[in-house]
């Protein structure tokens, strides 16, 4: 980890937040619990017991991985439906095949993320290639949900194929940081990821005793989530290690340092910054679907077990279950 990177971070765009930018505290720590998702795939849950007001726009992410299969053990998803918001995959190592009902899809690998809107619904699923389950192998990555907002929960599905040689690569002024802006804006410099909601998705490699203090759109939340190694965050350096995200309060400007020694596994500190526009609007939610009531839920049920979500590629009848 990770796969998209640059030998000489010095030879990129640099970023900093200004002088009279005010940082943000850090309001909570919180410890990533381990599960299971899909077939049987490691995850740990970011998000669990993060109030939503300081998640909104987004609901959950999960840290697929980092696990190393042997042959026969790479697992993924089944066919399932989704709507009402957007699902972010993003591939550190490994590689996953995404299909979906609206014609999307591809392979993903290595840095790359496919951002997939549900909108108004539709079937997907994610699996390994046959050669990985074949040959076991690394596999990591990141599953994020954004919320829609209710003028966009019915639009028409689209997918995104966002390939890691697309995101914008910058760095601190020391060079000490490799930040990877896969999706919103950071300092003026976009990423490719197109979003209904205004968000900022950055992945952030901190070499050991570096620093990193960014500017942070002032509207946006602010969420730091530690995919690998040890380090603080804020101004008054709190404690943070691998599996935990920390939850920014206002201001205009994030800090997160990596400490001066790392594990032997992890040479740097890797983390995922991310901020969004809170939608600030009701939100039902369970399983697959997020809406605004409870009767519009209900109605993604119906329109589900009516088969009015989409047909699998190959198949002549609707999905139903």
């Amino acid at each position: 980890m990770p796969a998209v990177t640059v030998e000489n971070p010095l030879t990129l765009p640099r970023v900093a937040a200004s002088t009279d930018a005010v940082a943000r505290p850090v309001l909570a720590v919180t410890t990533a619990p381990s599960g299971f998702e899909g077939e049987g795939f490691p995850v740990r849950r970011a998000f669990a017991g993060i109030n939503y007001k300081h998640l909104d726009p987004f609901i959950m992410m999960d840290q697929m991985g980092e696990v190393e299969y042997a042959p026969g053990e790479p697992k993924g998803t089944p066919w399932h439906p989704h709507r009402g918001f957007e699902t972010v995959t993003y591939i550190i190592d490994g590689t996953f095949i995404h299909q979906d009902s609206h014609g999307g899809g591809g392979t993903i690998t290595n840095g790359d993320t496919q951002w997939m809107t549900a909108g108004s619904g539709l079937l997907h699923i994610e699996a390994p290639p046959e050669s990985l389950v074949m040959s076991g192998g690394l596999f990591h990555g990141l599953q994020l949900w954004v919320n829609l907002p209710a003028a966009d929960k019915m639009k028409d599905p689209r997918y995104q194929d966002i390939r890691g040689g697309q995101v914008k690569l910058l760095t601190t002024a020391d060079g000490g940081a490799l930040l990877r802006v896969i999706a919103g804006e950071l300092d003026g410099h976009d990423g490719p990821g197109i979003t209904h909601t205004p968000i900022t998705m950055v992945h952030a490699t901190i070499r050991p005793g570096a620093e990193i203090t960014l500017p942070w759109r002032e509207e946006f939340n602010g969420l730091a989530y530690v995919l690998a190694g040890r380090g603080s965050v804020g101004t008054d350096r709190r404690p943070v290690h691998m599996g935990q995200t920390a939850v920014f309060g206002a201001g205009s400007s994030l800090t997160v340092r990596a400490d001066d020694s790392q594990d032997s596994n992890t040479p740097d500190m890797e983390v995922v910054l991310l901020g969004g526009r809170p939608i600030r609007e009701p939100m039902a939610h369970y399983g697959p679907f997020v809406m605004n009531t409870r009767d519009e839920l209900q109605q993604a049920f119906e329109d589900y077990q009516a088969g009015r979500l989409g047909v699998i590629p190959g198949e002549r009848v609707p999905h139903t279950s």
